[in-house]
């Protein structure tokens, strides 16, 4: 089993900012955060995944 993240912790960070739940984060660490914000999160990643390969294929 990898201890590997999937998400860079600066990544993590700048999204949680950006979907305002970052102050959650900084009192009570990731495990505090709500299952819909993990969710939310996961999904602004893949979107701007998504985006990121859109402009390499335009390149």
């Amino acid at each position: 089993m990898s201890n590997r993240s999937t998400m860079s912790e600066q990544l993590k960070v700048e999204i949680a900012k950006d979907l305002g739940f970052y102050d959650v984060v900084e009192r009570e660490g990731w495990g505090g955060i709500k299952s819909r914000d993990a969710g939310n999160m996961v999904k602004r990643a893949i979107e701007l995944a998504e985006s990121s390969l859109k402009s390499d294929n335009r390149s």
